[in-house]
């Protein structure tokens, strides 16, 4: 597990900006992507770049339950805003919100995971400690499936939504298990907020109670983190 500390968070996105160039140019071929106020200055710098994406297949961590991709809360119109209307990717998959089926739609995204392995994860953290949306419990086991938020998490997200009852309480996310299938992770974690989540992900025991701890079992993890962030290592 790599550390690199920044200053802040403008620091830290062109940190990753460095990994993204580096990656594309030694060829990289399929990236999975993550939403939140974290990654966006980094989508802004890969925006404004002139590297290439149209040979590139990216995959997106997660989705809330009952909104379309054209909702403005969705996080396919986030990826749409922020990155894919600049930066056109060869395929660009994010799970469907509103399938008739979310199992099944599961099932089918794990395929997806399998038939184009990830090179590269993009990963922010919950202040529970959640990546994607696999909170605090969740089996290390799993795979893409549908979850039940929590209150903390509804909460973090509500400052998007004009009244905290249009918060999703649903959502479907890549689990744990394909997460860990990346040959490399990047994660992201910017805030004092962030700090006891990014100390038990580094320093703490190994425990589904904190889910990015798993991340200790990868042999290619690179956390960017600001002053604040680290400020319990």
């Amino acid at each position: 597990m790599k550390i690199i500390k920044v200053k802040n968070p403008a620091e830290g996105a062109q940190k990753a900006f460095d990994i993204y160039q580096d990656a594309l140019n030694h060829g990289v071929k399929v990236l999975g992507l993550a939403t939140g106020a974290t990654p966006i200055a980094l989508y802004e710098k890969l925006s404004d770049s002139t590297l290439d994406f149209s040979n590139v297949t990216s995959i997106n961590l997660d989705e809330y339950l009952g909104l379309d991709g054209n909702n403005e809360q969705s996080y396919r119109y986030f990826m749409n805003q922020h990155l894919f209307n600049k930066k056109p990717f060869k395929k660009s998959y994010v799970p469907n919100g509103i399938s008739e089926n979310h199992e099944a739609m599961a099932v089918q995204y794990d395929q997806i995971i399998s038939e184009n392995p990830i090179d590269l994860q993009l990963l922010g953290i919950g202040r529970n400690g959640h990546i994607g949306f696999n909170e605090p419990g969740t089996p290390f086991t799993s795979t893409t499936h549908v979850v039940n938020l929590t209150q903390s998490t509804i909460d973090a997200n509500a400052r998007f939504f004009e009244n905290e009852s249009d918060v999703p309480t649903q959502a479907i996310s890549m689990g744990i298990a394909s997460v860990m299938t990346a040959k490399n992770i990047l994660l992201l974690a910017y805030g004092a907020d962030k700090a006891d989540a990014v100390a038990a992900t580094v320093n703490g025991p190994i425990t589904e109670q904190v889910p990015a701890s798993v991340l200790q079992n990868h042999k290619n993890v690179t956390i960017i983190i600001d002053e604040a962030a680290a400020m319990k290592l």
